[in-house]
């Protein structure tokens, strides 16, 4: 059975790995909440996005405790620009030992909004194309074809990358909440890594964040700003918003 397991806080990820699942059949599992059983899986997906042009900390910790012989691709999702992701996450791989035949990667609209927020013209026409780049890259798989990357002749990408992960746990020290706020806990839920906690009916940001965004974008009150700033907010309008975070 192919295992799709998926890093996902808007739905971008999540989108790919249910057309990689209409194609390649098998299970999705949401990485931050997979218990390690891999018993009935033979070949392997990992899908996540794009940060700043490497890969997010939840999927860089899981890809190192991955201690599996299966087939394995990667898929990566991204907004502005993938950078050197695409070789990054090889890399990654192959120093695991792990048996990579892989990586692709496909534009999605940008969903790091806390800087600029691209057209929604702009983001409209990355999504009408999504579908039939993600079952290219699904046929790609199932035909069993491998890809491998060569190092990059000048990388401007690792130190940009290195740098600002450093300062994602350091994030959500700039969110604040409105009084729009209901206390109805939905971004203490949604949070990978459990770096909120709603104490007497308003959240508290603790120092683990690692830049989803998933509370800021899904708070149903728009309640949650960054450096007291109104942004715009992003749900990929291509899957039900309660799946994201779930196992299919």
């Amino acid at each position: 059975m192919t295992g799709i397991f998926y890093f996902s806080s808007t739905g971008n990820s999540l989108f790919i790995a249910e057309r990689l699942q209409r194609k390649l059949g098998g299970c999705i599992r949401y990485i931050p909440t997979f218990d390690g059983g891999f018993a009935d899986i033979d070949r392997m997906v990992i899908v996540s996005p794009v940060y700043s042009f490497g890969l997010p900390l939840p999927v860089v910790d899981f890809i190192r405790s991955l201690r599996v012989s299966v087939p394995l691709y990667v898929v990566l999702s991204y907004g502005g620009m993938a950078g050197n992701a695409e070789y990054f996450a090889q890399k990654l791989c192959l120093e695991r030992g792990l048996d990579l035949r892989g990586v692709y990667s496909m534009k999605m609209p940008e969903n790091f909004t806390l800087v600029m927020s691209p057209p929604k013209f702009y983001q409209s026409g990355i999504l009408k194309k999504a579908p039939r780049a993600a079952d290219a890259i699904a046929d790609r798989i199932a035909r069993g074809e491998t890809r491998r990357l060569s190092a990059p002749k000048k990388d401007r990408w690792s130190g940009i990358y290195a740098k600002n992960r450093l300062n994602w746990h350091t994030l959500a020290e700039s969110f604040s909440v409105t009084n729009d706020c209901v206390g109805c806990r939905k971004c203490e839920r949604v949070c990978p890594v459990g770096n909120i906690a709603v104490v007497a009916g308003m959240p508290m940001f603790g120092d683990k964040c690692v830049a989803c965004l998933g509370c800021y974008h899904r708070c149903p009150k728009n309640a949650i700003r960054y450096k007291k700033k109104k942004k715009g907010r992003y749900i990929n309008p291509l899957v039900d918003e309660d799946r994201i975070g779930r196992d299919e």
